[in-house]
């Protein structure tokens, strides 16, 4: 009886190590997946390091008015639009896009104020992540949880008003959630930026991944 319960145990221990492993794992190989390539993810300065009060451990980041401080924007617009948007690589296909809206639970949320998809200046587009091995792209709260693998040049289609625009990744980045300069507009071009929080299942989310990307140009797409 007893050789059983210290084989039970054994086996419960390394269920339990394993577990603890498999939750772990993204997020410390998250920390160190651009190494091989020379290349950090992160161009965080290690002063300039976030501090969280108690009640932002709390907020509720399937609400998209809480990802960043200090903006002003107005979210729940009672006139939501919606259009849709693909990324092959990550086999996301013609997920949906609320303009103004505030639950990331039913789509990606474009951020209020920021540019039309087509148009001069800068769309940006929130999604939510978790632990990437529960990925599902058809589920808006695990959507975005393989973002951090998009590569430089990849392609994003992007479907409104009848047209199909396609942007090419050139950068991504991290910044804080009070770094809000990532809204900006930029009327030189049109430009798409892909916002998540990361590491994906991180129980804090400190940061966020920024992926941006450039209408590329050919023909169908107009800036207008």
């Amino acid at each position: 009886m007893k050789n059983i319960r210290r084989v039970v145990g054994s086996v419960f221990a390394f269920l339990g190590i394993g577990i603890f492993v498999y939750v772990l794992s993204p997020i410390i190989g998250y920390e160190y997946q651009s190494l091989g390539s020379g290349e950090y993810l992160s161009p965080v300065a290690e002063n300039d390091v976030y501090v969280f009060s108690q009640s932002e451990n709390y907020k509720d980041l399937t609400k998209a008015s809480n990802w960043f401080e200090g903006s002003s924007a107005e979210f729940e617009s009672t006139n939501i639009k919606y259009y849709s948007i693909s990324i092959s690589s990550l086999e996301i296909d013609r997920a949906t896009v609320a303009i103004g809206g505030e639950s990331l639970d039913d789509s990606l949320i474009q951020y209020p104020g920021t540019a039309l998809p087509g148009k001069r200046g800068n769309a940006v587009i929130f999604g939510h992540s978790i632990l990437p091995q529960f990925f599902d792209p058809e589920d808006y709260l695990t959507i975005f949880s393989t973002l951090p693998t998009i590569k430089k040049g990849e392609e994003i289609e992007v479907y409104y008003d009848g047209i199909v625009y396609r942007y090419l990744v050139e950068e991504k980045f991290e910044v804080q959630p009070t770094d809000i300069e990532i809204l900006e507009q930029n009327s030189s071009d049109s430009y798409l930026t892909l916002v998540t929080c990361v590491p994906p299942g991180h129980p804090l989310r400190p940061q966020r991944l920024i992926v941006r990307a450039r209408l590329t140009p050919y023909q169908g797409n107009t800036i207008r």
